[in-house]
Order: C-alpha cells, then structure tokens, then sequence
C-alpha cells in the first residue's frame, strides 16, 4: 500500500503554480489517473495554480471512460492502480486511433532503469519518479502540450497548428482555441488540403453536407471568423482566396513573410 505524504514534492507545493515561461497553451484539459487521494489532490492543486484544468480518476476503468468522453490534452498516470496496472492503460490508448496521439507522463515511485526503460518502451512520452518537483512537473507538462508535430491522428504537418477533433479544439503556436462544429470542420478541411484549391462547392459539401443548401455568403462568413481566431496569432493569411474559385490553406504564405522579416 502507498502512503501519500508531502514529500512526494520535493518543494512546496504552492511553487509548482508558477507558469513555465514563454508561450504556454491556454485551460489545458490534463487527466490524473492517481489512486492516492492526497498525491491528487495536491497534483490537482498544483495544475490548477499554472491555469490547467484538471480531471482525477482513482483506477483505470474510470480512466478510461473519461478518455472516451472527454478526451484530455494530456494524462498525468501512476503505474501501481488498484484495478489494472498503468502500463496496460497506456497500451489500451495507444491501440486506440482516437487516444493513441494523447501525450502521457507517467509519474510513479518506480525508479529503476528497468522501470523507465519499460515505460519508455511501452509508449509514455516522459517518465517522472517521485518525489518530484511541482515546478519541473508543470514545465515537462508545458514541452508535452508544445512539442512540435503535436496532432490529430491523419492531420498533415502544418507550422504551429494542431487540431484536436475529440474536443473540437485547435491548439495555435501552443494555445488551445475553443471552436463550434462548423467552424473546426471547415478549418479542419482546409488544414488537411494544405496547399490544394478547395472550391466552395467542395466546402459547402464537405462541410454542411451534400444535402443541406446553404448559401455561399455562409460559407464566406465563416471564412472572416476563422481569419479573426487565426488573426492574434499573425496566421489570417494562411486562408487565401482563390478569386471566383475558392480557397487555399497555404503555409507558402507565411514562410514568404518569414523569409521578408528576415
């Protein structure tokens, strides 16, 4: 049996509270599949301090249902769990299509090289032992949420933008966007034809549906929306109008301003 105490942190809890510093994504949704309720409740308290939103699940059934109905950005995961062993959650979400992307840290009281290997091995994306640093937890956190090539499952390498259809969220330059279901289809069939001319017709039907009719104003309406969520972030350009065709999600255009600032 473990026995939850505070120096499981190796510093005072409030210190992990303090953001990483430089761009950091914005109400993370983290899951902490921890069954020692004192160990979670300080995890909780110290990732709720640094603006993430937090979900405990005490054993890898609930785990798993929270997965699958509300998939996090993230999972927070012991290895010893009451009902099933981390390691075989872990390998149930990475057979998973839907869950397989989701970064996961394992943090355990498990510490041998042959630990780590076989976390490593098994699919973890980083292997934190206790007691540990809240403040090294929320950066490793901060690089895991940020890392580049961060994406949906069949989405195509797009310069700082990852789309996240479980939540129907978009993660720009590292900050999560919340976006109704029309808006992430059509900015997810653009990002997924990167560089090729949709028309409006294709949008129209791949968006709304073959047998819905919408008007073209719509969809052009929809298309000044996703300019102004993509503005702040010096990203509008990338929906070019192709004029009395479409459009095109190019990154050529971002690389040319690049390549001018330079």
């Amino acid at each position: 049996m473990k026995i939850a105490n505070r120096h499981d942190f190796q510093e005072p809890i409030h210190s992990g509270g303090i953001p990483p510093r430089g761009p950091r994504p914005s109400a993370a949704r983290l899951l902490i599949v921890e069954d020692d309720p004192d160990i979670s409740s300080l995890l909780a308290y110290t990732l709720q301090a640094a603006r993430y939103r937090t979900t405990v699940a005490a054993d890898c059934e609930l785990a798993w249902q929270i997965l699958n109905d509300n998939s996090p950005d993230l999972v927070l995961l012991d290895w010893m769990l009451p009902d099933r062993s981390g390691l075989e959650l872990l390998q149930q979400m990475r057979q998973n299509i839907g869950l397989r992307d989701i970064p996961v840290i394992m943090l355990t009281a498990r510490s041998t090289a042959l630990d780590r290997a076989c976390g490593l091995e098994n699919g973890v994306d980083d292997y934190i032992v206790k007691p540990f640093s809240p403040r090294e937890l929320c950066v490793r956190i901060h690089k895991q949420l940020c890392k580049p090539g961060s994406k949906a499952p069949g989405n195509p390498d797009v310069t700082g933008i990852s789309l996240h259809p479980q939540g129907g969220r978009v993660c720009v330059n590292g900050t999560f966007v919340e976006l109704g279901p029309t808006l992430f289809r059509l900015l997810q069939q653009l990002v997924n034809n990167s560089g090729r001319l949709l028309t409006r017709k294709q949008l129209l039907d791949t968006v709304w549906g073959r047998d819905v009719y919408v008007e073209e104003r719509t969809l052009e309406l929809h298309i000044q929306r996703l300019r102004k969520i993509l503005a702040p972030f010096q990203m509008a350009e990338l929906i070019e109008t192709v004029r009395a065709c479409g459009y095109c999600f190019s990154e050529s255009t971002l690389h040319s301003r690049e390549e001018v600032s330079e």
